[in-house]
């Protein structure tokens, strides 16, 4: 699988073509939600509008709605649901932006630089509350207990993500259990609802939420790689944040554990004296030791493996799209 790196534009236009078969859906989904986030009172609006600009790549809607289309056709409940994960998404976000202290997202202001954490914790809370609303006015209730199951397992994740912050000893299963609760659940749930709502079996729908797993888990790793080695012009958020906050990831562990007892001990001290010289050290060591390549080695299986659960799909432009999209989340750059 290909690990050619992508720049910012290089992403956008990838992206553009890779989300192409439901391009006309997605237009659909992002007028839903700029009308979901419009409200009478203006400072309300003001932050939901702003909220939507600095939302994601829209790649949890893409995946649903190119996972209904690679099974039958999209339709009006996919519409609805689409909408919801990319609110619950950017809820998630706004939270982050907090609990990292970071000040750039998309290449604007975070809301809580902008306006304050109290401000971006009930905008949250806001875009979580809608999130379940629209899920609710479905005519099944399918949707909205699936998307409660995910959202709470992402809260549990980032839960549990705090709880971890300055353990220099987490374990790597520890890690991934984390990744796969903070991130792979929702992008696992997008692909479960778009399969569902699609009227796939059973076998196909469980196929097709472990493919979401599996690209879930191989973008937190490469958005972990980026927090040390990515550059905030091409990303568009703050970087560097992990390290700060005294979190472990992928390459930090693979070091730890392949180091002999007087380099874990130093490395330790590195990572509890977190400050820009230490940081720069760290990500100098991570790279000449191997740890960098070796955790986007683990990104590149966890892709592959997400691209052979498409295997017994019928061949569409939409299965191609999936299984090219496992390998973007791999060579991205932002």
């Amino acid at each position: 699988m290909s690990q050619v790196r992508h720049t910012d534009a290089d992403a956008r236009q990838a992206l553009s073509r890779l989300f192409a078969p439901i391009a006309a859906d997605l237009a659909l989904v992002d007028r839903r939600l700029q009308q979901e986030l419009r409200h009478s009172d203006p400072f309300i609006d003001e932050l939901a509008q702003h909220s939507f600009r600095i939302g994601g790549k829209r790649l949890r809607p893409a995946l649903l709605l190119l996972t209904a289309q690679a099974v039958r056709e999209v339709t009006p409940e996919h519409h609805t649901l689409a909408a919801v994960v990319e609110m619950v998404h950017t809820a998630t976000l706004v939270h982050d932006d907090v609990l990292d202290e970071a000040d750039v997202r998309r290449h604007l202001d975070t809301v809580n630089a902008r306006w304050d954490n109290n401000t971006s914790v009930l905008l949250g809370d806001y875009l979580f509350s809608h999130a379940f609303y629209m899920a609710s006015t479905l005519e099944t209730t399918f949707g909205c207990r699936a998307i409660g199951e995910s959202t709470n397992t992402v809260c549990e994740g980032e839960l549990r993500q705090t709880n971890s912050s300055g353990n220099f000893w987490l374990s790597r299963d520890e890690y991934l259990g984390i990744i796969d609760a903070k991130t792979a659940e929702l992008t696992a749930c997008c692909c479960r609802l778009g399969a569902h709502y699609a009227g796939a079996d059973e076998a196909t729908v469980d196929r097709l939420t472990s493919y979401g797993r599996k690209l879930g888990m191989a973008f937190q790793i490469v958005d972990d790689l980026l927090d040390l080695e990515g550059e905030e012009q091409s990303t568009g958020k703050s970087l560097g944040t992990d390290l700060a906050h005294r979190k472990m990831t992928l390459p930090l562990i693979i070091l730890r554990d392949q180091a002999a007892a007087a380099d874990a001990e130093r490395l330790q001290s590195l990572y509890e004296e977190s400050d820009a010289t230490h940081n720069s050290m760290l990500v100098d060591w991570l790279e000449s030791s191997g740890a960098l390549e070796q955790a986007r080695r683990t990104a590149v299986e966890y892709a592959q493996e997400a691209a052979g659960e498409l295997a017994t799909l019928r061949d569409s432009e939409a299965k191609r799209m999936l299984a090219e999209i496992a390998r973007f989340v791999i060579a991205r750059n932002a």
